[in-house]
């Protein structure tokens, strides 16, 4: 005995337009995330360019033995293919043989927006530079 009913069932439009209409919101928040992702991984690369700019900055002053003037001074340096813009600013400490030092650093020429900013310390070369002579007492340069 047949019967004239029919047991292959497929899915029907309803539930197809349905399944991909949640696929295609799915993926909409997935390409989102992952764009937002890109986008924090290119500015945390430019903050810690930034953060060496500053470093090397601080460390060519320490290195060179330099004791520059109080006050505010802007310059530029290249570094990784980009041209970084720094403002450096020199106070006095309580200590009259060393200064303070803040660099920060942006990628404008208008300095609108600072990346980074960094504090370090400069001693005076003139006051930590004691060369002992032949007899062991301190001589001065």
């Amino acid at each position: 005995m047949h019967s004239n009913i029919d047991t292959d069932r497929g899915f029907t439009l309803l539930e197809v337009m349905i399944a991909l209409a949640i696929i295609a919101i799915t993926l909409g928040a997935l390409i989102s995330t992952s764009g937002s992702q890109a986008s924090s991984a290119g500015y945390l690369k430019q903050k810690t360019l930034a953060h060496w700019v500053a470093l090397n900055e601080i460390t060519r002053l320490q290195a060179g033995n330099e004791w520059p003037d109080l006050g505010d001074s802007k310059d530029s340096i290249e570094m990784a293919g980009i041209e970084w813009f720094w403002t450096r600013t020199i106070k006095a400490t309580e200590d009259k043989n060393s200064r303070q030092v803040e660099f920060k650093i942006y990628l404008d020429e208008d300095r609108d927006h600072s990346l980074a900013s960094l504090i370090g310390y400069l001693s005076n070369p003139a006051a930590s530079t004691i060369v002992s002579n032949t007899s062991g007492t301190p001589a001065s340069p």
